[in-house]
């Protein structure tokens, strides 16, 4: 079985489309396995998909993008719909990381990092990772840093997207940095 290309269709039923697969998804985003099994299923190329084969597509995984738990699956991050999946709040390290196009760094350093078009703003532990996700839009993105510890006690909320990946719902300028 493709892990690959089965996860890319599964984040477009968790992450983006959760409508057209009819799924019914609750608060935080859990599906019944079953229920995306049965949905995946339909696409010719999935006909033999078993819920197992999705716990395969997760242990194959380069990056926690999945989270199965008690029958039901989740994506972590990366949503994309209008309906906000609600995240707990955590502590996050004292910085965070962005990766981000050289055209958008004036932008960002006077307003601030927004979700754009996804639910939160996604920030990276580690800034290896944050470059390799800037370079998704630019081949040499600008890294910048944010004073994760310093907004999380003024009061901006961070949540934990897994354990390489921060989310925020919009970090203010004034804890950005270019490193």
């Amino acid at each position: 079985m493709d892990y690959l290309k089965l996860s890319k269709g599964v984040a477009h039923a968790l992450r983006h489309a959760p409508w057209e697969y009819e799924l019914e998804m609750d608060s935080e985003g859990w599906v019944e396995t079953e229920q995306l099994v049965m949905a995946l299923r339909l696409d010719k190329q999935w006909d033999l998909l078993q819920a197992g084969d999705l716990s395969n597509m997760l242990d194959a995984a380069d990056k926690k993008r999945y989270e199965i738990k008690d029958g039901k699956i989740r994506a972590l991050y990366g949503h994309s719909f209008p309906q906000k999946i609600k995240k707990s709040p955590g502590t996050p390290p004292p910085v965070v990381y962005h990766g981000t196009p050289r055209h958008l760094v004036e932008q960002i350093m006077n307003d601030g990092l927004r979700p754009m078009g996804r639910q939160y703003v996604h920030l990276a532990a580690e800034s290896d990772m944050a470059i390799m996700v800037g370079k998704r839009r630019d081949s040499e993105p600008v890294l910048l840093g944010i004073h994760a510890e310093m907004a999380s006690k003024d009061g901006i909320i961070f949540y934990q997207g897994n354990n390489t990946v921060w989310l925020s719902d919009f970090v203010p300028s004034r804890y950005i940095y270019i490193c």
